[in-house]
């Protein structure tokens, strides 16, 4: 019997594809004899579809799995809630690069029989939170699977802060800001920032400048159970943005400390079993297949 009796669905508006993918599911879902949900925005994408509509927010609540339709920025937008309630996820692609959701439209009847029959991997992504504190109070929080990010905002104007990590002072910089990024997201906006690549299973933090003014200034990968902390100086004209994910976003003020942690509570995925890290990078990033092929 299938660990996964009520499977949840959620899809990205604005684009044809996901529609397509979604209906695809319900009726394969449906064959196989489970129970299929979804939430109130992706049932707006089938309007005449009689499946059962959750509140969005809800949904890892009332599922035993997850699927989300569309591409790695959908997976982000509902990370966090579904890592709330320890649901495992799994993503059909329907994006651009697909390093979370890894599952091709076309394999949907096929890879769905596979994993209904226990035949998947799990792994856990682990997020990151982030406090901005001001005089000792809590302004704000965030959380992310990928990067909490200190940045200028709309303007491409230089910043200054100071870096610690677990209250021990690491240096101060001058730089258009700090990426402080998951192995998740070291495939991201660190990768184009001039980043590593981690491996997924890592449990760690890479601290990536941004177009620092000082040409020593380079990455710096820590242990994730730090507690990293920014202390915000004194800005020209400008307030200096927090992002999470690239949505999430506040502004700081001089004086302030933005405070990033280890969140608890993972995010669950499920992968095929012939998923690979390393055939992901090979097929999205461009890297080179061997140069001789065996049959070994």
């Amino acid at each position: 019997m299938s660990a996964f009796n009520r499977i949840g669905l959620v899809g990205r508006s604005g684009h044809a594809g996901v529609v397509d993918s979604l209906q695809c599911l319900g009726k394969v879902l449906q064959t196989l004899g489970v129970q299929v949900i979804i939430d109130g925005q992706s049932a707006a994408l089938l309007p005449q579809s009689k499946l059962e509509v959750v509140p969005r927010d809800e949904l890892g609540a009332h599922c035993d799995l997850v699927i989300v339709v569309g591409g790695d920025g959908s997976m982000l937008g509902v990370a966090q809630t579904l890592a709330s309630h320890n649901v495992p996820v799994l993503g059909i692609n329907r994006g651009r690069l697909g390093f979370l959701t890894d599952i091709l439209p076309e394999e949907i009847e096929a890879r769905m029989a596979e994993i209904l029959a226990g035949k998947y991997t799990e792994e856990a992504r682990f997020l990151i939170e982030c406090e901005l504190l001001r005089d000792g109070d809590i302004i704000n929080i965030g959380s992310a699977l990928n990067d909490v990010v200190l940045h200028p905002g709309t303007a491409a104007r230089m910043i200054e802060f100071e870096l610690f990590i677990d209250e021990q002072f690491v240096n101060s910089q001058q730089s258009d800001g700090l990426i402080v990024a998951t192995p998740t997201g070291s495939t991201a906006y660190a990768l184009s920032a001039g980043g590593p690549i981690m491996h997924p299973s890592l449990n760690a933090l890479v601290l990536v400048p941004m177009y620092p003014h000082s040409l020593s200034s380079r990455p710096l990968v820590i242990d994730a159970n730090s507690t990293v902390r920014i202390l915000v100086g004194k800005q020209r004209s400008i307030l200096p943005q927090i992002s999470c994910d690239g949505v999430t976003s506040f502004s700081a003020n001089p004086g302030d400390s933005v405070i990033v942690r280890k969140k608890s509570g993972p995010l669950r995925l499920i992968h095929p079993l012939d998923h690979n890290f390393y055939q992901t990078c090979r097929s999205k990033l461009g890297w080179g297949n061997r140069l001789v092929r065996s049959d070994d």
